[in-house]
């Protein structure tokens, strides 16, 4: 199965080094480029790509903007965010945006080749460098009891510890200690870390953040 791509990122020589990385794999096809938002979205309703390549950072509209207008529209196409930066709140902001990659722009030609058939297939990818930050520890997820989960699921959407409390009908200081006791088992050092991690290793799915 051929997987048709678009590209849009403003950057001339990075669109132009991406798109050799495309065109020489034959499972692959490049079917349009944009130098901007506007120019990506149009691009996207009228050729209804399997797979968008988004710079997060663009005139016009940015990536994460045009990944939650595709979401919203319910438009069969995958968005993969492509920036300069691994900072975990770019990371988060993606995902609950509905993007199921995260790529960084030094991608090698055969990582670039795997994001997208990863994501086509239906599974999420996250950039070698961004995943390393995450990876390199011994999880014990099976630890977390289903009421830290539950936290974790509610803390990963963004609520407060007292949204948290009201929706699970506890007290705040009892999120507050669920939540201290998420970022010991799991060896993170904040919310965003822990949503990472648990997203890396299966403990909360990307549908469950992003419905």
């Amino acid at each position: 199965m051929t997987i048709r791509v678009i590209l849009a990122d403003d950057h001339p020589l990075t669109r132009a080094g991406l798109r050799d990385y495309i065109e020489k794999e034959k499972d692959l096809e490049l079917v349009g480029e944009a130098a901007d938002g506007l120019e990506a979205w149009e691009l996207i309703v009228r050729e209804k790509p399997d797979v968008a390549l988004l710079d997060i950072r663009m005139p016009g509209e940015n990536g994460v903007s045009l990944a939650r207008k595709i979401k919203d529209s319910k438009l069969p196409v995958i968005p993969v965010m492509l920036t300069s930066f691994d900072a975990q709140q770019y990371v988060i902001a993606s995902l609950r945006a509905g993007a199921r990659g995260y790529i960084l722009k030094t991608v090698t030609p055969d990582e670039l080749s795997r994001a997208i058939r990863t994501v086509a297939r239906g599974g999420l990818y996250l950039d070698g460098d961004v995943a390393r930050n995450i990876e390199d520890r011994d999880m014990a997820f099976e630890a977390l009891s289903a009421r830290e989960r539950e936290v974790l699921l509610y803390a990963a959407r963004g609520l407060s510890s007292k949204e948290i409390a009201a929706d699970l009908i506890i007290s705040e200081r009892t999120v507050q200690t669920h939540l201290a006791s998420i970022y010991d088992k799991l060896g993170a050092r904040n919310k965003t870390e822990a949503m990472l991690l648990a997203l890396k290793y299966g403990v909360v799915a990307l549908e469950e953040l992003i419905d």
